[in-house]
């Protein structure tokens, strides 16, 4: 069993001969299933979803995992060195010319064979320790972008001119959940602080009228009364900060399931008064979004 740990760091290993953006599709999936079987083997036999987050810029990496034991139980993993290989394939391989690689990868696998992978080329990751100053200038000249494609972050950390001409810093959309997990009969779980009975119509609220940015035109099934017709909608938010489904707000209506922490403590900050969104971030939120590859 692996042992729980901090996020691992260390340089991405790359074949120094392979020149990027040499995988098509179907050599990608196959790195994508290598991940998969390599995780398997890494993991207890008791587990209901593992995750792992890859991030990477320059010469600086990261990676930290954790799995969802049958009880609900969340556990830091350290993941073995094939692990960290193959999404350093994987992110060397998928630079494209104009749009440089992505700069995070999750990957989560759950019971029994399911898996999906979330790669983000345009914000920039929630980073455990500091990348070094020259990471994002050696980004850009190992996988470089035009300029367009060069989100404002990015520019500044590395002392180039955006698409724009300035290097103003582009948001780093956070994505809340639903839930945390689910016990060993499949029901949903949460580990979070109770709301404020005097907040929480406030906090329901700016979670409702915070700018709609995708939505389907069906609903979901209830997950805590799968026996009512499905009234859950299957629709998307964001406030510029953070991006969030709208059963955030459907559960907490109506099951007084609380929000992640930091989403919570974050609309306090605001007065609960929902700021304006532009269309650029209206439209990353999108690219996060829709940023999922399942199987």
């Amino acid at each position: 069993m692996s042992q729980p740990g901090p996020p691992e760091q260390g340089r991405p290993r790359t074949d120094p001969q392979e020149p990027p953006g040499t995988l098509d599709q179907t050599a990608q999936q196959n790195l994508i299933q290598q991940l998969g079987r390599a995780l398997l083997r890494s993991v207890p036999p008791a587990w209901n979803e593992v995750s792992v987050e890859y991030r990477a810029v320059g010469g600086h990496a990261e990676i930290a995992a954790q799995l969802v034991a049958p009880n609900g139980t969340l556990i830091p993993l350290t993941t073995p060195d094939e692990v960290r290989a193959l999404f350093s394939r994987l992110r060397h391989g998928m630079h494209e010319s104009e749009r440089g690689t992505w700069l995070s990868a999750i990957y989560r696998l759950r019971r029994p064979s399911s898996y999906s992978v979330d790669f983000n080329g345009d914000y920039e990751p929630t980073w455990q320790t500091p990348p070094p100053k020259d990471a994002f200038a050696e980004e850009l000249h190992h996988y470089p972008r035009t300029g367009e494609n060069i989100p404002g972050w990015l520019a500044q950390r590395a002392g180039v001119p955006d698409a724009s001409g300035s290097a103003t810093r582009a948001p780093a959309l956070r994505t809340a959940e639903v839930f945390d997990a689910v016990d060993q009969s499949g029901r949903p779980q949460t580990n979070r602080a109770e709301v404020n009975a005097a907040e929480l119509d406030g906090l329901a609220d700016y979670l409702d009228q915070a700018p709609l940015v995708l939505a389907a035109r069906s609903y979901d099934t209830d997950q805590l009364d799968p026996e009512q017709p499905a009234s859950v909608p299957l629709t998307f938010h964001t406030d510029g900060a953070w991006i969030w489904p709208g059963a955030v707000a459907y559960y907490l209506r109506k099951h007084g399931v609380p929000p992640e922490d930091e989403l919570v403590e974050h609309i306090r900050k605001t007065g609960f008064r929902v700021p304006e969104v532009d269309e650029h971030v209206r439209e990353l939120a999108v690219t996060v979004i829709t940023g999922e590859e399942h199987r």
